[in-house]
């Protein structure tokens, strides 16, 4: 799909800026640090949630750096943000105290939801399945 020139521009910046945020994140998931430990040992999910959202962020931040799959990343993404941004809005609060963070993980897992949502909004027409079904042919 082709995108005007600025909003392909838009688009690349937030892919890269959500595949950056979900990386950066893999470090503390897979060497089992103990900020990563006490959230999904809160979430009575450790250790296959912990490394299994993981692998869900890897194979999503790489799919967001593909042209060809941008969108199924973007959608990735999304999913796996909203099961964390759930779990601190019903159990672990905004604010994790306990590991040091004063909201830092939720305020990221907001940008990734935003940045996520917004791509998939400009490239719609690109979403598998539903894309030009509902939203027409693309550009």
């Amino acid at each position: 799909m082709s995108l005007p020139k600025k909003q392909n521009l838009l688009s690349w910046i937030l892919q890269i800026l959500v595949a950056v945020i979900l990386l950066q994140t893999l470090f503390f998931k897979f060497s089992g640090a103990a900020e990563s430990v006490y959230i999904f040992s809160q979430l009575g999910a450790e250790p296959w949630g912990r490394i299994g959202s993981g692998v869900v962020e890897l194979i999503a931040s790489i799919l967001l750096l593909i042209p060809r799959t941008v969108t199924l990343g973007a959608l990735l993404a999304l999913g796996t943000i909203s099961g964390a941004l759930m779990a601190h809005l019903t159990q672990l609060g905004i604010k994790l105290t306990a590991v040091g963070d004063n909201g830092e993980l939720f305020a990221l897992a907001v940008s990734v939801f935003l940045a996520s949502t917004i791509i998939l909004f400009l490239r719609r027409r690109a979403i598998p399945i539903v894309g030009e079904r509902f939203f027409g042919r693309s550009i």
